[in-house]
């Protein structure tokens, strides 16, 4: 998703830098939703370059720094449409694999240190849902949010309020079984 968030960036901001992409990036926090790592955009932007779909338009210098600001090209803007109608066909539900893993194997440990596991994830699951609202509220700050971005925050709420009720039911019923044991 790298290359079309990258792609997606140029087309609808204009020529930029990869540190300007990043920025814009980590403003939407992407790296919360889109997996995208600073060092992943400029591996892009390399291969983007190399495959015509991005263009170095200019080489700005910055003190003993300079910056490579990269527009996307024709070709890169139908292969952007070509990926975007691709990426809507794709089905995008995402299982907690290492937690699905972990319950089939839950009898092999003990239930106090599950509960407490399950807690730590919980906290770090509210933190990922606090983090987004604030990232909401800043951008609410300084401009409308398009309709878009805000169906991607209400996913991402419904999806850790979702994980929330499941790790809370889960902990209950082992909280239960623990009691009914003593």
């Amino acid at each position: 998703m790298t290359i079309v968030m990258v792609l997606g960036l140029l087309l609808k901001y204009g020529p930029m830098s990869g540190y300007e992409i990043q920025q814009k990036m980590q403003s939407a926090k992407t790296d919360k939703w889109a997996y995208v790592q600073p060092a992943s955009i400029y591996h892009a932007l390399r291969k983007l370059d190399k495959d015509e779909l991005v263009t170095l338009q200019s080489i700005e210098q910055t003190g003993n720094r300079s910056k490579a600001i990269y527009s996307i090209t024709s070709k890169g803007k139908k292969e952007f449409h070509s990926m975007l109608i691709s990426a809507f066909k794709k089905a995008s539900v995402v299982f907690p694999t290492p937690l699905y893993t972990v319950l089939t194997f839950m009898d092999e440990a003990p239930v106090e240190e599950i509960v407490n596991s399950l807690t730590v994830q919980q906290q770090a699951i509210q933190s990922i849902y606090d983090e987004m609202l604030e990232g909401q509220r800043k951008k609410e700050e300084y401009s409308e949010v398009p309709k878009n971005v805000m169906f991607i925050f209400k996913n991402i709420y419904d999806q850790c309020e979702l994980q929330l009720k499941f790790l809370e039911e889960l902990k209950q019923d082992l909280l239960q079984e623990m009691d009914s044991k003593e």
